[in-house]
């Protein structure tokens, strides 16, 4: 049966539409009709005034639903995050595994594999953040855990870009070499630089070897200053890297965050990421990453020495904050949660209200906070 949602304002990639019905049918959008033009026998769903938008996409997801990946990487872990976020909006994650052990490693590609497989919504693949990173950008994690890259872990990846649907790897130049990037890019990898002291030559060349993308900007890298632009200046210089950003004005203060977009060169863009843990979804305060306890206090997640661990962010939230940080109308502000993210993992159907997309949608009201979800049509929160 086609699903007619009308009365909210329709953000197309074309601009945005009023007076008009989204059309919805089995998981897909058919168009956008006057409702005088809606099939015979279609349900129809009045929608009270806001905006209706692309489901959220989000490229860097640790935890959800009071679990963390790491500790427990399994289809149930991972069907809890999912249920979890496509309640706060993200209708599509990557969930995130954060530097460990190689049998932990092992155990979330066949989970992602597994879950996949079998079904569990919303899973893109799998988002390997370390371990291969610099000791020097360590943020939160185990440093006895992080190690340069051998050719067992290149071929370990290698062969978890054959088994799942999307591969996403954060790495340090400093714990690969540009042939190990090459590789792993030319089995279609997504190198995103992260966690690293990288001068700007060492992330060109990463770059120039496959490398397009930077993991939480700003955040453990480089920084840019006046003779050695960092990981931060290439970031913003090189057209050929995207880059995730927490927008919760904790990790990144406003005025450098509306300066990355602003300054961004393309085709590259900047997209927005939750950076979430296990409190994402819940009403835990606090869990375990590695052995170590992690506290919220606000929406700020902490070690017990101050490190930053992660976020407690929704991306309505980042929405909303990006577009009082950096300027950005209501179009702009939801295309870096929504078709930004998915075109840099090349998935056309995802992150637009356009013909033959998933119908995964979200409802903001007119201050754009989150009133109801579908995913896949269906209706999920």
């Amino acid at each position: 049966m086609t699903l007619a949602l009308s009365g909210a304002r329709i953000l197309t990639p074309e601009g945005v539409v009023e007076g008009q019905a989204l059309l919805v049918e089995a998981g897909r959008i058919l168009r956008v009709a006057s409702e005088g033009e809606t099939p015979a026998g279609a349900r129809h769903l009045r929608l009270e005034g806001g905006w209706l938008v692309p489901g959220f996409v989000d490229l860097q997801v640790n935890g959800g639903g009071g679990v963390m990946l790491n500790n427990a990487p399994s289809v149930d872990t991972l069907r809890r995050m999912s249920e979890a976020h496509g309640r706060i909006g993200a209708t599509t994650i990557l969930p995130t595994l954060i530097t460990d052990a190689p049998g932990v490693v092992s155990a979330a590609i066949a989970a992602v594999e597994a879950a996949v497989a079998g079904g569990v919504p919303g899973i893109a693949g799998l988002h390997l953040e370390g371990p291969h990173l610099a000791l020097s950008r360590k943020g939160a994690h185990d440093p006895a855990l992080i190690r340069v890259m051998e050719e067992e872990d290149l071929a370990l990846l290698l062969e978890a870009a054959r088994r799942l649907p999307l591969l996403k790897v954060t790495l340090a130049t400093e714990s690969v070499t540009p042939e190990q990037i090459r590789a792993l890019t030319a089995a279609g990898v997504l190198v995103s630089l992260g966690h690293t002291d990288a001068c700007f030559e060492d992330c060109r060349a990463a770059t120039e070897a496959g490398a397009a993308c930077v993991t939480h900007l700003f955040n453990a890298q480089s920084q840019m200053g006046n003779r050695e632009p960092g990981v931060v200046g290439a970031a913003l210089a090189l057209g050929a890297l995207s880059a995730g950003i927490i927008a919760d004005g904790i990790h990144v203060h406003p005025a450098s965050l509306g300066n990355a977009i602003r300054a961004k060169a393309g085709p590259g863009r900047v997209f927005l990421v939750s950076d979430s843990m296990a409190t994402a979804g819940s009403d835990i305060d606090a869990f375990t990453l590695n052995g170590r306890e992690i506290r919220r206090s606000g929406d700020r997640l902490t070690l017990a020495d101050g490190t930053l661990a992660g976020a407690h962010l929704e991306l309505a939230q980042a929405i909303r904050n990006v577009m009082a940080m950096a300027g950005l109308d209501v179009a702009a502000a939801v295309g870096v949660a929504t078709r930004s993210p998915a075109d840099l993992i090349g998935r056309a159907d995802l992150g637009r209200l356009a013909p033959g997309a998933r119908a995964d949608l979200v409802h903001l009201d007119d201050q754009l906070a989150l009133r109801r979800v579908w995913r896949d049509g269906l209706e999920i929160g």
